[in-house]
Parts: structure tokens; sequence; C-alpha cells
């Protein structure tokens, strides 16, 4: 059996990683740009995903240090984190080819044109029309 599908923070924020190593507010710009803006991560759910990641050793702390007072982590893309996401890359690339392949084939032809004759489930009294 195959394993299951990236959810899309964890897609978003290993894509995010893919080219630089981030901090955490840049890798809320990174998302929302990724996402043309329709993912906006909130810093509950990005340090949860974040530590899920660190866990399962898709990402690592590249660098610690201290901004205005603050700690401030970047974190890096692992080699494990780099294969899951080429893994992830390709399985969506096949199944966008395959649905284009699946709305190219079908003909324009196949929907009804305006004024002709109903299926006959659409005939009887009281049916929709």
């Amino acid at each position: 059996m195959t394993e299951r599908a990236m959810q899309e923070p964890t897609l978003l924020l290993l894509t995010a990683l893919a080219d630089a190593p981030r901090h955490g507010y840049a890798l809320i710009q990174e998302v929302a740009a990724i996402s043309g803006g329709r993912v906006t991560m909130r810093t509950g759910t990005l340090y949860g995903a974040l530590d899920r990641l660190l866990q399962q050793g898709l990402i690592e702390v590249a660098a610690e240090e201290v901004v205005d007072g603050r700690a401030r982590r970047t974190y890096a893309l692992t080699e494990d984190g780099r294969g899951a996401l080429g893994t992830e890359a390709e399985r969506l690339a096949a199944v966008a080819e395959e649905a284009q392949r699946r709305l190219a084939a079908v003909r324009p032809a196949a929907v009804r044109p305006t004024g002709t004759a109903r299926p006959a489930f659409l005939r009887v009294r009281g049916a929709f029309a």
C-alpha cells in the first residue's frame, strides 16, 4: 500500500523550505505567496506543523539566534524532506495530468443542446423543468 497523500500545510511548508532555510515569520509569508494568498497560516498551526516535521525528520533546525530578545529558529529541509517533497510533487503532477487527459477526452457534443428531448426519467409528470 502506498503512503497517504501529504496534507496541504505540510506540502506548502516543505515547498517554502525547498529553495532556502527560513524562520517562522518568513515561512508564513512564503506559504501565502506560494498559495497565491489562499492559505494564511496561523502561528499555532505553523509551529505545531514544524514540530511534527522535525519529529518526522523532514526538516531540521538550521540556526538559532536571538533577535530583539526573542529566540528565532531557522528551519531547513533535510534530505528525507527533499525526497518526500519530490515524491509528492510527482504524485500531484501525475494526478493533474490524468485530470487534464480526462477533461480533454469529453466532447462538447456530450452536452445536450437546448430544446432536445429529455431523458425518460425527466419526462414524468411533475418532473423538474
